[in-house]
């Protein structure tokens, strides 16, 4: 049976409103604003998450992430694909061996297995769009084989420390 990120299968589902008013500050009605993970799951810094459609009907869910300025989101990959779109400010990100900055409206595509990170710049909140899959594996965490790998890099080393 399928089941979403919040554990509701398809017979408890429940229909998503027609449409879900957008308020202040990045923020929907009806949507919880919620931290990015349980804290000390892995490192991140400074980031938050709406959750503002999961039906399992579409088998996706559609994510807010609002990243405060000098705050990062998690390095990890897994098996599932990423569509990320910036809402909001400016910041960079690392997928696979580049490293991007990113501005309003920059669509990003993370491929299965690649590794990632989004990291806010010093002055402004990154807000960003984040399709996926509604079920999906669990985030992986680099080793220390995989650090020293991507580290090998000076840039992806220097981003990794900012």
């Amino acid at each position: 049976m399928l089941s979403n990120s919040e554990g509701r299968s398809i017979s408890d589902h429940k229909p998503e409103p027609a449409v879900r008013r957008s308020l202040e500050g990045f923020r929907w009605e009806g949507v919880s604003h919620r931290p990015y993970k349980e804290a000390e799951s892995a490192p991140f810094k400074a980031i938050s998450r709406q959750t503002l459609f999961s039906d399992p009907r579409l088998l996706g869910e559609l994510r807010y992430f609002e990243i405060e300025p000098g705050g990062f989101s998690t390095l990890e990959r897994h098996e599932h694909m990423h569509a990320v779109m910036v809402l909001r400010g400016e910041g960079a990100c690392l997928v696979g061996g580049t490293i991007r900055t990113l501005r309003l409206h920059d669509l990003v595509t993370i491929a299965p297995w690649t590794w990632h990170q989004f990291r806010a710049g010093d002055k402004e909140r990154l807000g960003f769009l984040c399709l996926v899959n509604a079920e999906r594996d669990r985030p992986q965490l680099p080793s220390d084989e995989d650090l020293e790998a991507l580290t090998a890099n000076p840039e992806i080393a220097a981003f990794l420390r900012r």
